[in-house]
């Protein structure tokens, strides 16, 4: 079965003018006065974040309930395909590492997404800064890993649909008052039905730095893409530098390289955060290390399943030897990367390109 019969037909000019009536939604709709009265009429001061297709604030409901409300922005020409894509995904999906969907409102042009709060945000929002990354030490960064990968297991094998989310990276990882990881933003996630393993688009979506290079370069994804990106996301968490943007010198111009290059000349604990050196645990630390290079080699027939990634983080069994990553640029200058040059993006954002490079 062909990847695009699972995929949202694109926003139509009838789509645009739709009510919720005629949405089919599996979960409640929500009063848009309600949503008004609790966000402070969408105050400045209650926004939080800026996703691809609108901003995002906190509110608190009558009932005293505290959610984020994520408000499509209406100038977004994708943000009905992303909304209904959401919907009908996430409103089926149960895990304790999976944000929960509480509801979603439509009102005329205006439709928005609601979720339970989580306290502590996004996870780059810890990991990424100097005074709260002292605040994980290992043992709570170990916990976040675990989780992420058990929800991403989830999305993959033990839901109802197999889901490739094609979108993982630390801003749409969120944290609860306990630092429990829960995975978010399924606006460009995918469903796979059956048997099947890959699929093609001419849509290439995602985040520069957490995209596979078959998917970036020739828009094949599959469960493996979605690997890769868990690979770049345990470098993050246990060096606390972000994959894109990040210089040392010509040998090791992403986050990807230069993890390569320690683990080649045996010094792979020199990439661990400052923060963590003296609460982290060698052999987990090392172990995440050589998951992580697992997760990120250049070819998807080499890189792991989920259950196997679940398994190699809990256990203390030996480990294949990774091979070259994707993105790795060797001595000569020659490059393995998404189109043949080496990229590095600054802002974190999600792009969509129309045509596969």
């Amino acid at each position: 079965m062909d990847a695009s019969e699972f995929e949202f037909s694109d926003v139509t000019e009838g789509d645009q003018n739709m009510g919720a009536s005629e949405v089919d939604l599996d979960l409640p709709l929500l009063d848009h006065s309600a949503i008004v009265i609790a966000t402070d009429n969408f105050s400045i001061k209650n926004k939080i974040g800026e996703g691809g297709f609108g901003p995002v604030y906190k509110g608190r409901l009558v009932s005293g309930q505290e959610i984020a409300v994520k408000r499509l922005s209406r100038s977004s020409g994708q943000g009905m395909t992303e909304f209904k894509n959401e919907v009908k995904l996430i409103a089926k999906l149960q895990h304790r590492n999976l944000v929960k969907l509480i509801g979603c409102c439509i009102q005329e042009q205006d439709r928005m997404l609601v979720y339970e709060y989580m306290t502590n945000l996004s996870l780059d929002r810890w990991i990424f800064d100097d005074t709260k990354s002292k605040l994980l030490d290992w043992s709570k960064r170990f916990n976040i890993i675990s989780g992420i990968a058990r929800g991403l297991l989830y999305l993959h094998q033990d839901s109802r649909l197999r889901i490739i989310h094609r979108d993982l990276k630390a801003s749409n990882v969120l944290l609860d008052n306990k630092l429990n990881p829960k995975i978010s933003d399924f606006g460009i996630a995918r469903i796979f039905g059956g048997d099947q393993t890959e699929g093609n688009t001419k849509r290439v979506v995602g985040t520069y730095g957490y995209m596979a290079p078959e998917y970036a370069a020739d828009g094949l994804f599959s469960m493996k893409s979605d690997v890769f990106s868990f690979g770049i996301l345990l470098l993050e968490i246990i060096s606390g530098k972000r994959s894109r943007g990040f210089y040392l010198g010509n040998d090791s111009p992403n986050l990807v390289t230069h993890a390569w290059s320690l683990w080649k000349e045996g010094r792979p604990l020199e990439m661990v955060d400052s923060n963590i050196e003296e609460s982290c645990n060698l052999s987990e630390v090392l172990r995440c290390i050589h998951v992580s290079l697992l997760c990120v080699q250049q070819y998807p027939e080499d890189r792991p399943v989920m259950p196997s990634v679940v398994l190699m983080l809990g256990s203390d069994g030996e480990l294949a030897e990774p091979k070259e990553p994707g993105f790795y640029v060797k001595n000569d200058s020659a490059t393995t990367s998404i189109s043949g040059r080496t990229e590095i993006v600054t802002n974190e954002i999600t792009i969509t390109l129309l045509e596969a490079r």
